[in-house]
């Protein structure tokens, strides 16, 4: 295994045994103190590459989507305009032709039907799609991509190591007992109804903020932070000018700093980072995710045609 793949593996599992050590606490710690990092030096990728988008004017109006969101007081109105960048970001996308949009678009339409008519809309816009499928299902997808286009059995085996610490939290939860409790009231406040949420679209109605929740989203989490960290060197996020760095330097420290100091406005400051990051990665978000489906169905293809 390359030496790049074994820090990778190493990393990964620290992010678990840390979950199951501080299930409670990590998922605070790793949004404090690896998060505005995380989100900053992504943004300055994401506008040095135009933001994958047909025009880069468009990121402003993301942006200003994503500001509005946090600024709203509505849940319902939060994850409608949450939902109207995750479409419009995607239908924006560049480097694909007007009838490629046009299917894209019956896709969008279709799936914002089904979630409209099942009555999970509010659950996965507002809180499911910034939240968790940000940090996991989208992590996975590039994970996928990478171990693909590098034609690593060492990077499949990563995908498979991260699927099976995902399913051990699960069955094997951490112990339910927070070793902090005034952290674990602070996590029940601000990240108590992503489980709820999970349970609703899956139609499981007894997820709480337990052990086992709080454990898979500290895992996901500190390993969706660490995994952009480690990549330095393979999407090249640090060459970026100095003067650019010791910025991005300077609101991390502040942002942290500002999180301990006052829980309230500090989570509040990152929590609008987080979602700013999060709808300026949606176009990124809809190419990856185009690329393995049609990876998928050339491969699909292919065996069909083998077979017959």
């Amino acid at each position: 295994m390359p030496r790049a793949d074994v820090v990778h593996l190493g990393l990964m599992l620290s992010a678990l045994a840390l979950a199951y050590v501080l299930p409670f606490e990590l998922l605070l710690i790793a949004y404090a103190v690896l998060g505005p990092a995380h989100y900053l030096t992504e943004i300055s990728w994401l506008h040095d590459r135009q933001y994958f988008l047909s025009a880069k004017p468009i990121a402003l109006a993301l942006a200003a989507v994503a500001v509005a969101a946090v600024s709203v007081s509505n849940v319902l109105d939060s994850g409608l305009l949450i939902w109207i960048a995750f479409v419009g970001a995607a239908l924006a996308i560049g480097g694909i032709s007007w009838m490629q949009r046009g299917v894209l678009l019956a896709i969008l339409v279709a799936f914002t039907a089904a979630l409209v008519t099942g009555q999970d809309f509010l659950a996965v816009s507002a809180v499911l799609l910034p939240t968790l499928i940000h940090v996991s299902v989208f992590t996975l997808v590039f994970m996928m991509l990478g171990a693909y286009r590098a034609g690593s059995r060492s990077q499949a085996a990563l995908v498979l190591v991260y699927l099976g610490a995902v399913a051990l939290i699960l069955l094997m939860p951490p112990g339910p007992v927070p070793r902090s409790m005034p952290l674990a009231q602070l996590g029940y406040h601000y990240f108590g109804g992503v489980a709820p949420a999970l349970g609703q679209v899956l139609h499981v109605p007894d997820l709480s903020f337990d052990s086992r929740s709080t454990g898979l989203l500290s895992f996901v989490y500190t390993y969706h932070y660490l995994n952009w960290f480690i990549k330095a060197d393979v999407i090249g996020w640090r060459r970026i000018p100095a003067g650019r760095l010791s910025v991005i330097a300077a609101l991390s420290v502040a942002a942290t700093g500002l999180y301990f100091y006052d829980y309230a406005k500090g989570f509040t400051v990152l929590l609008a980072l987080s979602l700013l990051h999060v709808v300026l990665e949606f176009p990124l978000n809809t190419v990856s995710m185009r690329q393995l489906a049609g990876i998928a169905a050339h491969g699909f293809v292919r065996q069909a045609r083998a077979a017959s």
